[in-house]
């Protein structure tokens, strides 16, 4: 499997493409109004202790307050059989240093943790916990006990009394044990410089942000199959050379900065492929199709066989289609970045081996998933479910906004309901206030409906209230927008 990474960079928005074998898999935005923060730490003020939810809020310097549970407190033990209530770790204006874990989401804060981490190409450093864990993506027992190892014989040269764990991610694999040394030690430096500013500085300050999108690409997305990574800023491709020479010196042939006129997106169809990305359906290569519904509460996928009839029976067509969605979802999910509690009705299916087959197949896509994913099975009803991490803003929640139309309904009133709505108005007006003549305001769609299909219905109520009714189209009135005007 071949990959690439496509960087493009103007002064107000960093985009990264990741694409697998010509194909648009994940892609990441960040703008420079409102960049992510999951990684940060900060020193923040409690301003509310929630028992009942076993929760607080803190105050670290953004718009709204910042979300923690107590499990994010208190790391757990053996002899602990039960969380303490947070009333007794936390009070009103306490000062508490603290890391985010999840991006402000629509109306919720940040979720945070005690638990700092801070991450590297190879490893990600835990001050606070000594432990050395490898990824479970890290399979050879041989490799895994050598990567420990190092990590042990690296915590043996730092000179600290307090030396904290790693964990040592997929990327470490097979990497010479001289560049994970240079890890470690450079992770501890970063901590060291980190400690002193926890003690330091006073009053809810920022302490420590992660690296901005173009770079941290280059640490969390690199892979063994990675071919390029292009890049069409040259001041950015500048500070991207440094980065690698200092920290990933294998990759310096990787980088390449990318000068032509056609815009770096359009190699891969790119910008077609995100805006294909934001509708509901997504069509299949056998003339099947899946229709994908984003809500707060949870994320839902419809597998449908549409056009495609198959060749020998209607099991063998479920089952091909069945199959074919398995492998698109999850690039959808990676490439819509959905998170949270997902479910997915594949079509029935009667043969239990077609069923495991489909379960396999999603199962083995999800492996190359960079956020970690849990697949529950199937419920009594049929239906998959699976739970995505959600850390930062879907690709819908990025680029578009609530519809100022329908007010994120996703659907408008008809103008046949929007035409009954307003002739029940004009007797209820008539009513109330009475009037020589009434005025009804409106978009030319319902209008034109008053004129032809619902002219009877208006000239029946001219004759019951004794009154004359005239429209007028206004242009910049939404569908479901009118106004009535006593006259």
């Amino acid at each position: 499997m071949s990959e690439e990474v496509l960087i493009n960079i103007t002064p107000s928005e960093t985009r990264v493409a990741l694409v697998e074998n010509g194909v648009l898999q994940e892609v990441y935005i960040e703008r420079a109004s409102r960049r992510g923060i999951v990684g940060n730490i900060y020193k923040g003020k409690v301003v509310r202790v929630l028992p009942g939810m076993q929760a607080a809020f803190i105050d670290i310097g953004l718009d709204r307050a910042a979300f923690i549970h107590v499990a994010e407190l208190v790391k757990p033990s053996v002899e602990q059989t039960s969380e303490p209530m947070i009333a007794s770790l936390l009070h009103e204006g306490q000062s508490l240093v603290v890391q985010v874990t999840k991006d402000p989401i629509g109306t919720k804060g940040a979720r945070l943790t005690t638990h700092l981490s801070i991450p590297s190409r190879y490893l990600v450093y835990m001050p606070q916990t000594p432990h050395i864990g490898v990824s479970q993506r890290i399979e050879l027992e041989d490799e895994r006990e050598r990567l420990k190892n190092l990590v042990n014989q690296g915590l043996s040269e730092i000179n600290a009394e307090e030396k904290g764990g790693f964990i040592l991610r997929t990327a470490a694999e097979g990497v010479a044990s001289e560049e994970i040394l240079a890890d470690l030690h450079f992770l501890h430096r970063v901590w060291l410089a980190v400690d002193r500013r926890i003690k330091r500085d006073t009053g809810i300050c920022r302490i420590y942000e992660d690296l901005p999108l173009f770079m941290r690409s280059m640490r969390d997305f690199v892979r063994p199959g990675l071919e390029k990574v292009r890049v069409d800023s040259r001041e950015s491709f500048h500070k991207l050379q440094e980065f690698v020479e200092e920290f990933i010196p294998h990759l310096e042939n990787k980088l390449e900065y990318y000068p032509g006129e056609r815009p770096i997106f359009d190699l891969y169809s790119v910008e077609d492929e995100i805006q294909k990305a934001l509708g509901r359906k997504v069509q299949l290569k056998s003339g099947g199709y899946l229709v994908i519904d984003q809500t707060e509460a949870m994320n839902t996928i419809d597998v449908n066989t549409g056009g495609f009839v198959g060749h020998r029976n209607l099991e063998e067509t479920i089952f091909k289609t069945n199959l074919e969605a398995a492998a698109a979802i999850v690039r959808q999910l990676r490439l819509r970045n959905l998170g949270g509690i997902i479910i997915i009705d594949f079509i029935d299916m009667v043969d239990a081996e077609h069923q495991r087959q489909v379960l396999r197949l999603l199962e083995r896509n999800l492996e190359k998933d960079h956020a970690k994913t849990k697949l529950t099975g199937v419920t009594e009803l049929g239906l998959v479910q699976m739970i995505r991490k959600r850390t930062r803003e879907s690709l819908e929640q990025i680029i578009c906004e609530p519809c100022h139309l329908c007010l994120g309904r996703g659907s408008l009133k008809t103008a046949e309901s929007v035409c009954y709505e307003i002739l029940r108005d004009l007797l209820r007006l008539d009513r109330a206030y009475g009037g020589d003549a009434y005025l009804v305001m409106a978009g030319q769609v319902v209008v034109d409906r008053f004129l032809d299909e619902e002219s009877a219905a208006v000239a029946d109520l001219e004759v019951f209230i004794n009154k004359t009714i005239r429209f007028q189209v206004e242009t910049l009135y939404s569908q479901e927008q009118f106004d009535i005007v006593l006259q």
